[in-house]
C-alpha cells in the first residue's frame, strides 16, 4: 500500500490511551480529527532515543505555537501497548497538549501505509517517523522520514507549513 499523502483522507481506526483518571480509553481517530485541524505524528517506539529526546519534546515545546496557529489536537502514535504509552507520557510532566495514542498491533500504522519492519533488529513492525497536518480528515502536509532520519517530521517543520 502506498503511504498516505497530501490530499488523502486519513483512514479511521481505533487507538488506545489512558485518560486523566487512569482509565483506558479506545478512541476513533476520526472522532478526534473530524472538523478539526490536527497534527498526527508517529514515532518508531516509546523510550527510544530520538523519539524521547527530540521528536516528542519538540511537539511539547511547540504546542502553544501550534495551537496559536489553529491546531486543535496534537496526537502522538506509536506501535506500543497503551500501558507503555501511559508510562512514557508520564515522563513528560510539562506536557499539556500532546495525546499519546497506542497502536499496539500496528493496525492503524499499516492503514496509513507507514509501517517499518525492524524485525531484523528484534523490534518487529514499527512505524516510520512522520508528521501529518490534517484539516477535517484531509492531509495537508505529509512529512515522512526515510530510514532512521529525523529531518522533516519535527514540530518546527509543521510550524513552517502553517
Amino acid at each position: 500500500m502506498a503511504p498516505i499523502g497530501v490530499g488523502d483522507t486519513i483512514p479511521d481506526g481505533t487507538l488506545s490511551y489512558f485518560d486523566e483518571n487512569d482509565q483506558k480509553q479506545d478512541v476513533s481517530i476520526h472522532s478526534l480529527a473530524a472538523g478539526k485541524k490536527v497534527v498526527i505524528f508517529g514515532v518508531p517506539g516509546a523510550f527510544t532515543p530520538t523519539c524521547s529526546l527530540k521528536h516528542v519534546p519538540g511537539f511539547i515545546e511547540k504546542a502553544e505555537e501550534l495551537k496559536a496557529k489553529g491546531v486543535d489536537e496534537i496526537l502522538c502514535i506509536s506501535v506500543n501497548d497503551p500501558f507503555v504509552m501511559k508510562v512514557w507520557a508520564k515522563t513528560y510532566p510539562e506536557n499539556k497538549h500532546v495525546k499519546f495514542l497506542a497502536d499496539g498491533s500496528a493496525t492503524y500504522t499499516r492503514a496509513l501505509g507507514l509501517e517499518l519492519d525492524l524485525s531484523e533488529k528484534g523490534l518487529g513492525i514499527r512505524s516510520r517517523r512522520f508528521a501529518l497536518l490534517v484539516d477535517d480528515l484531509k492531509v495537508k502536509v505529509a512529512n515522512v522520514e526515510s530510514g532512521g532520519e529525523f529531518t522533516v517530521s519535527s514540530a518546527d517543520e509543521i510550524l513552517k507549513a502553517l
